[in-house]
């Protein structure tokens, strides 16, 4: 897990950071769509995850991965057997290209309207990164997205049967929001959680914990981090599938069905993972 983490900041943070995120395969790499559970659904790539909540009453999905997901991310949710124009709302983790690059576009087939919490949606608004962010200049701008609309910490998302819980969880960005809903098939009902980035970043030449234009930045990510462990969660899905195993789930599924993406402890476990991740880049910015 450390060694994936390190790989992607390297990826996000060198030198070439534009050209290097812009490359990095896996997050455009195929990716089978698949049902999780009951309603929910698996629609992003290999390396980025996207998640479909269906209802009669219109569908909601959540991120939609870098720009060049965009048709890959369609094209799943047609396998599926749903239809993109049913798209209500699409919801943002957190406002960098590799999880929101793709909503312009999505937006744009769908019609739907775009929700995220106020830092988030000022960046999908205009295209722009933040410059606050600790992880600029090393950002990739975006296409804007049309019909933005933000969302206060614990709104939630209502849309026939479906209600889908915003929890802000800043830190990685200031604008970082997890999801929560509840699922249900064969009379079992569970809680799903779309965890949003935990990891303590910064750009070559800048400060995670010393960043002038994000003082809170430490404060904030401690707090996202208490937020995720407390959660009620049975089903996670993080915002890079790897980071809450994910794949390895789904391998169990053939025998088990979509009982094997259960984990109650997995939210406890993404939150310890992400406390390891910011003591060793707070160990590295304390160094002289």
């Amino acid at each position: 897990m450390n060694k994936t983490i390190h790989l992607a900041a390297a990826l996000m943070l060198g030198s070439a950071a534009t050209s290097a995120v812009a490359d990095r395969a896996d997050w455009v790499a195929p990716q089978e769509p698949f049902a999780l559970y009951g309603n929910t659904y698996y629609v992003g790539t290999r390396g980025i995850s996207a998640v479909l909540i269906t209802s009669p009453a219109g569908h909601i999905l959540i991120d939609a991965g870098p720009p060049a997901a965009a048709g890959q991310i369609a094209a799943h949710i047609r396998t599926l057997g749903f239809k993109v124009e049913d798209i209500r709302y699409i919801l943002n983790g957190h406002e960098h290209f590799d999880h929101a690059g793709g909503i312009a576009a999505l937006q744009k087939m769908s019609g739907a309207v775009v929700l995220g919490s106020p830092a988030s949606v000022a960046v999908l608004k205009t295209g722009v990164p933040d410059k606050r962010d600790a992880q600029y200049p090393s950002l990739v701008p975006m296409t804007p997205a049309a019909n933005t609309r933000a969302v206060r910490d614990g709104d939630v998302v209502k849309l026939g049967p479906l209600a889908v819980t915003a929890h802000f969880t800043p830190g990685h960005t200031l604008g970082a929001t997890s999801w929560t809903w509840l699922s249900s098939e064969g009379g079992k009902t569970v809680h799903m959680v779309y965890a949003d980035s935990l990891n303590a970043l910064a750009a070559d030449g800048r400060s995670f914990s010393r960043n002038p234009l994000y003082p809170d930045a430490r404060a904030d990510i401690e707090q996202s981090i208490a937020t995720v462990e407390k959660l009620d969660c049975d089903v996670l899905v993080s915002a890079h599938p790897e980071f809450s195993d994910l794949w390895e789930r789904k391998a169990k599924q053939p025998s088990l069905g979509n009982a094997a993406f259960i984990d109650p402890s997995a939210c406890h476990t993404y939150a310890g993972q992400a406390r390891t991740t910011l003591a060793k880049t707070l160990a590295a910015e304390a160094r002289p």
